[in-house]
């Protein structure tokens, strides 16, 4: 059973968040084990089983990013348990753009960071996030909205779309942690807790 079976859902990425808590809470209610320990050892064991699977699909799918890598391995037929996906590659475009920072990150860490460094890499962070946050508005916006109404035949196509976007976001991420610890800060902009 995939986890929008667990809810009962059409494997759609457009959900009603408000509908999604609401079954969460419903089935919750049903499948507690505590609500089960009068009940015989098999018996309790499945209620532990099915509220684990709800708990693990309910973190899958309320997210809308989770759901869109949840939905693409689903379709890929790869293994959707949580913590099993594979960790996607970076398209090289990409890698061949990040070169720069990744030098300049080089260079800080080797030799410290004086000022001018300091305003460029901050800059460079600044554009990361703003590219960041573009591709997890495309990809819980257009991209899904795509995938909810695709023919069959065009759903392929926006797999790898949504692979590429979701390898993009995977490799930004890094970057920007890379560019906060650099800058001694997190990557909320809050200034880290440096062990000396």
């Amino acid at each position: 059973m995939d986890y929008f079976e667990v809810f009962g859902l059409p494997r759609r990425l457009g959900i009603d968040a408000a509908e999604l808590q609401r079954r969460f809470y419903d089935l919750s209610r049903r499948h507690h084990p505590d609500f089960h320990q009068a009940a015989p050892p098999d018996e309790q064991a499945r209620a532990l089983e099915a509220s684990a699977r709800l708990n693990a699909a309910y973190r899958a799918l309320r997210d809308p990013i989770a759901r869109v890598d949840y939905l693409v391995r689903l379709e890929e037929g790869r293994e959707t348990k949580e913590g099993a996906g594979v960790k996607p590659k970076a398209p090289p475009e990409l890698l061949e753009e990040m070169f720069e920072i990744q030098e300049a990150l080089q260079e800080a860490q080797a030799g410290g960071l004086d000022g001018s460094g300091r305003t460029t890499l901050a800059a460079q962070r600044e554009k990361l996030r703003a590219r960041l946050q573009d591709i997890e508005a495309s990809l819980a916006g257009e991209l899904s909205e795509a995938w909810d109404t695709a023919a069959a035949a065009d759903r392929g196509r926006l797999i790898t779309a949504f692979k590429e976007a979701l390898a993009t976001r995977a490799y930004l991420g890094t970057v920007l942690d890379d560019l906060g610890a650099t800058l001694g800060e997190s990557q909320d902009g809050h200034v880290a807790n440096r062990r000396h």
